[in-house]
């Protein structure tokens, strides 16, 4: 119930209620401001959902979606949202995905948002069910529902892109940490499109134009990641491992089980981890983190390690991609945000093939 009169408890509500909302500002505004930023453990994404206060001061942040909560799917989770940039052309489209280690998380914030309405390509924020989720309903393993519906939410997309006047080339994918993780699958996997289903919305394509990620996870073998940063924990509540799937901050307690049973989950791991897919046909890709790289060394924050980066570039340099890794000191910066990447990739002219 809303206080009102002379209740002693208003004046305090009102105080912490404003006292939210400038926090809240701050954190928006310092949002893409330089290459040194640092991907929190929980995004804003995660902030916003877990403090409705701020969630209800991040909507009137950012303009409105056209459309809202829009089902490409059956569970509650299986919704995006929609925002139309003017163009009497179709337009390209970002792709986004929130973070939150696939086990928290919401679509309402989208880095950049603005920039690229404003460069006329229209944007998509999705929700998708979490590994706590899939591992409750014992689906094995529970990474592939948030990976599966990042695939499906993309295919979806594409179905609307006559009525949304999208572009079905130009789409880009782009999220931090857990959701970076999940543009790179897509950018990397081969193409999920059925083309002999009955579905309209399963025979479309989900390759894509190009990726922008902010500290992703590139690999989720335990055994790269220990190789790479010896302080590893992240990924085994992906397959299964996790203490209680009731208790997020439980997802990171049983990478030593994990590692130990690498070579039983090694098939999800093949078709999971992004790594396992980089290929010579693959997108354009941009990486940035918020810390300088240091191979074989522990890592402050291991999870959104740049090393996760230098090893991917390594690979995709190998097989001539091209890839732009940042983070302080980074040389050869042509990018300092995501966002002017994805725009000057998705304004390039379309190929001639997808």
């Amino acid at each position: 119930m809303t206080p009102k009169g002379n209740s002693p408890i208003y004046p305090f509500l009102a105080r912490r209620v404003t006292f939210l909302a400038f926090l809240a500002f701050l954190s928006w505004s310092r949002v893409e401001t330089h290459t040194a930023e640092t991907p929190a453990k929980e995004s804003r994404q995660e902030t916003t959902a877990k403090d409705p206060a701020k969630a209800a001061v991040a909507e009137t942040s950012q303009p409105r979606p056209t459309q809202s909560n829009v089902s490409y799917g059956s569970h509650e989770r299986q919704v995006l949202d929609f925002w139309r940039a003017a163009s009497l052309q179709p337009t390209p489209l970002v792709f986004y995905i929130h973070g939150g280690g696939w086990v928290t998380g919401d679509k309402s914030l989208v880095a950049g948002l603005e920039n690229y309405l404003e460069a006329g390509i229209s944007v998509v924020s999705i929700n998708y069910r979490y590994v706590t989720e899939a591992i409750v309903a014992e689906v094995k393993p529970p990474v592939q529902w948030p990976l599966n519906d990042a695939a499906r939410a993309l295919q979806f997309v594409r179905s609307k892109a006559t009525e949304w006047n999208i572009d079905e080339a130009r789409i880009g994918a782009s999220g931090s940490s857990a959701g970076a993780c999940s543009s790179l699958w897509l950018a990397f996997h081969s193409d999920r499109a059925d083309t002999k289903s009955s579905d309209p919305v399963a025979r479309k394509s989900t390759r894509l134009w190009c990726a922008a990620v902010r500290g992703a996870q590139t690999t989720l073998d335990p055994q790269q990641m220990k190789e790479w940063t010896p302080n590893s924990r992240y990924g085994g509540h992906a397959f299964g491992f996790m203490v209680d799937p009731s208790d997020t901050k439980s997802r990171d307690m049983q990478f030593a089980q994990f590692l130990a049973a690498r070579e039983q989950v090694l098939p999800w791991i093949k078709e999971y981890s992004p790594f396992e897919h980089a290929s010579a046909d693959d997108p354009p890709i941009y990486l940035i983190y918020a810390a300088p790289p240091a191979l074989g060394q522990d890592q402050k924050d291991p999870t959104h390690s740049a090393n996760f980066g230098v090893k991917l570039q390594e690979k995709l340099r190998l097989v001539g991609v091209e890839c732009e890794l940042v983070y302080p000191g980074a040389s050869e910066v042509r990018h300092s945000n995501m966002h002017d990447f994805l725009i000057e990739q998705l304004q390039t002219p379309p190929r001639t093939e997808q």
